[in-house]
């Protein structure tokens, strides 16, 4: 620790998965937290001040993980964080490691890994309540005197025992209370010895007894190459002689450190950790004989999930309407100031303005969206879900760790993308990455809505309404899987992957902690895609206001010279503007494209307007249809111009533009494409922009293909009238 005791004290922590390690972090540091990502990474980094009495400490939330293995980004930004390899983040002067009471031993499998890199350390014995429920029995005091480090009782949930987890942690890193060692046998610690010299005369930067252990026993490890091994140079000469020193010794590379350590924590805990003489079956294993049925389980999730999208579609409703009352009124407000500046006030009103509108307008679909992903996450049931939709992804080369991601990028791509850093194989990440987009996001939600409103809640009522929105859900996971298969098949050719999943015991949420992330997610869809959705429609807005000639707004008054309604000459001069802009010539040059899908030109210029981000074909239709930028997905005005809309030339003259094979192939378009500027900067971060680019034109061509044929099939069930 810094002999400076005016600095904060710098904290890690870590812990297994589900070991409430994050509820334990929001506890501490409340509203008092800052989130961005490591130097050179893209993994998420959370810090934020916790206060305990006098004394103050910078707490760091590490990826959870189970191991220090350091073949995942997560794995590899904690190992480096710890021994203080990070540019720009410090060494930290303690470490908390959080652990599940009721699953002890193999959750201090990790703190052993962490006191190999000599850092002090106090146990957080976390979930205490449920391991006294279970009848489990531990002896802290002497489990502390057995580790060497304090060991705290705690239930982060209720807040009990986080005055005395913040003196522990002063306390250890005031006196460097190290964790009881692992007595490793003699070949290790020559194989240790012989690797380190090994790597001196290479050049390499010295390295921690505990990172080289990194290398010895994980074949995958990144720290070698973290650690600046010589670019072109072969390692595999060194790590072989060092992994045959173990063997000669009778100690296999790959499973010497799992029987070393266990056997040490299995020793450290005798006698301080008893369990019941008699084990009952558990309230957890009871549901999960129903929950994880391959037919029940199965049917169980599709009804959950159907419920979730449903709630989405109505509970939002209102709120979206009084962010758009808002929004409209704003407008109205500001729009009398600049009428000197036609231009300036456009920009104002409709680009600005506007833009922000369709930001946050989504704003009550992802909150909702993340109260249940929240929910179904701290019930236990996500990590059932993940189970269950593992032999839906086994043939395709990925497993259940996908799910998650995918999941995520129902609400928004962008946490989805970076959600998929935790699968460990990094050919299987790419596919999630390149697959994640397909799941439809809430930014296709306002279209949507618009043809569901439009032409399939009038005729056929809100039952069939809400089963085509969540069908349109299912329609992404249901491509995605395929396309992972034929991804892997053909261009990564990834292997099977084992799954390996931790089911955590059902719980009682907590609604402080389902609120708080939801208002994480919130932030982050705002700071992320937010800041480029309100550029991207600046930026349309230019395409769409210039040029402007004055002859075009003089034949549409001679025109419209017999009506006395202005506001309905603005919007007629308006729409005529847009016919002759930049956008619209693009869109009449590529109409030829997607006639095959039933589109005319206002369809495809509203498509070409939507690809820097989806929502913004709502605002654009509305001003080719007269009937103001303003316009959203549930105004009553848009939908009766679509369904009065006829075709005025071509083979479909007198036919209706919008039928409902157009409507489907409209949002099955919308369904399939990757039409978001943010999201593609985000996998070109993760992945590169060769692996951005071809997500981007692989899910054009799929998109467009699935309204070809959405179009042509319905056209011949249904007609061309319909």
């Amino acid at each position: 620790m810094s002999e400076d005791p005016s600095r904060p004290v710098r904290v890690a922590l870590v812990g297994n998965p589900n070991t409430g390690k994050t509820t334990l972090f929001n506890r501490l540091t409340g509203s008092r937290q800052k989130i961005g990502n490591y130097p050179g990474v893209t993994v998420e980094k959370k810090s934020g001040l916790w206060v305990c009495g006098s004394r103050t400490f910078t707490l760091v939330d590490l990826p959870g993980t189970y191991s220090l293995a350091a073949s995942s980004p997560d794995e590899r930004v904690t190992l480096d964080f710890l021994a203080g390899h990070l540019d720009g983040e410090p060494k930290p002067d303690a470490v908390i490691c959080v652990v599940d009471a009721s699953n002890l031993v193999r959750n201090l499998f990790l703190a052993s890994q962490v006191a190999d890199l000599g850092l002090p350390m106090v146990i957080a014995l976390n979930l205490a309540d449920a391991a006294d429920r279970a009848g489990i029995s531990i002896d802290a005091a002497l489990l502390s005197r057995r580790l060497g480090i304090p060991v705290v009782r705690l239930v982060a949930t209720r807040g009990e025992g986080v005055n005395a987890l913040g003196h522990a942690v002063a306390e250890a890193a005031e006196q460097g209370a190290l964790m009881a060692e692992v007595p490793w046998p003699e070949a290790a610690e020559r194989a240790v010895k012989y690797l380190a010299a090994g790597l001196g005369k290479e050049g390499v930067r010295p390295l921690a007894p505990g990172e080289l252990r990194r290398i010895l026993f994980d074949p995958r490890s990144a720290v070698l190459a973290r650690a600046g091994w010589p670019a072109g140079a072969d390692p595999a000469p060194l790590l072989g002689a060092s992994r045959d020193i173990l063997s000669a010794a009778g100690w296999h590379p790959l499973s010497a450190e799992a029987l070393l350590r266990y056997e040490h924590l299995g020793h450290l805990t005798a006698d301080a950790v008893k369990f019941p003489e008699k084990r009952r079956r558990s309230p957890t294993e009871r549901l999960d004989a129903v929950l994880t049925h391959r037919v029940w389980g199965l049917a169980f999730f599709v009804l959950i999930m159907f419920m979730v999208f449903q709630s989405i579609y109505t509970w939002s409703g209102p709120f979206m309407a009084a962010i758009e009352v808002v929004i409209a009124q704003t407008q109205e407000l500001v729009a009398p100031w600049l009428v000197p500046w036609p231009a300036g006030q456009s920009l104002l009103v409709d680009g600005v303005i506007g833009g922000v509108g369709g930001v946050i307008i989504f704003l009550p679909q992802i909150l909702i969206l993340f109260f249940f992903i929240a929910l179904l996450e701290d019930t236990g049931y996500l990590a059932r879900g993940a189970f269950l939709m593992d032999k839906v992804f086994g043939w395709c080369g990925l497993n259940g760790k996908s799910f998650v991601p995918m999941l995520s990028s129902y609400a928004c791509a962008i946490p989805g993308v970076l959600a998929a850093r935790t699968i460990e194989d990094p050919r299987a990440r790419l596919t999630t990455i390149l697959v994640s987009p397909l799941m439809s996001c809430s930014a296709r939600l306002p279209v949507y809505t618009l043809m569901i409103g439009a032409f399939i809640e009038p005729s056929y009522g809100a039952v069939w309404a809400g089963g085509l929105l969540f069908a349109l859900h299912v329609v992404g996971l249901a491509v995605a899987v395929p396309v992972a298969w034929a991804v892997n098949k053909f261009v990564l050719r990834t292997r099977p992957q084992p799954f390996l999943l931790e089911m955590p015991p059902y719980r009682l949420p907590r609604l402080r902690d389902i609120f708080w992330r939801m208002w994480e997610r919130a932030r982050e869809f705002l700071r992320r895609a937010g800041t480029v959705i309100v550029a991207m429609t600046i930026v349309i807005w230019a395409l769409v206001y210039f040029p402007r000639p004055a002859e075009v707004r003089e034949r549409a008054m001679a025109d419209l010279s017999v009506l006395n309604d202005s506001s309905a000459i603005d919007r007629a001069v308006d729409a005529a503007y847009l016919e002759q802009s930049y956008l619209a010539r693009a869109g009449r040059a590529v109409q030829p494209v997607f006639d095959l899908a039933g589109f005319d030109w206002k369809i495809t210029v509203g498509v070409l307007a939507s690809f820097p981000a989806r929502e913004v074909i709502i605002s654009t239709l509305g001003t080719i249809y007269g009937v103001g930028q303003d316009a959203d997905e549930a105004s009553g005005d848009l939908r009766s111009a679509l369904a009065r809309d006829f075709w005025t030339h071509g083979p479909r003259t007198g036919h209706p533009v919008f039928t409902l094979p157009v409507a489907l192939a409209v949002m099955v378009f919308f369904a399939l494409c990757l039409q978001c500027g943010a999201t593609v900067a985000v996998m070109a971060k993760e992945a590169g922009w060769r692996w951005a680019l071809f997500g981007f034109l692989y899910m054009t061509a799929l998109a467009w293909l699935g309204a070809v044929l959405t179009f042509q099939l319905g056209t011949l069930w249904l007609g061309p009238g319909l």
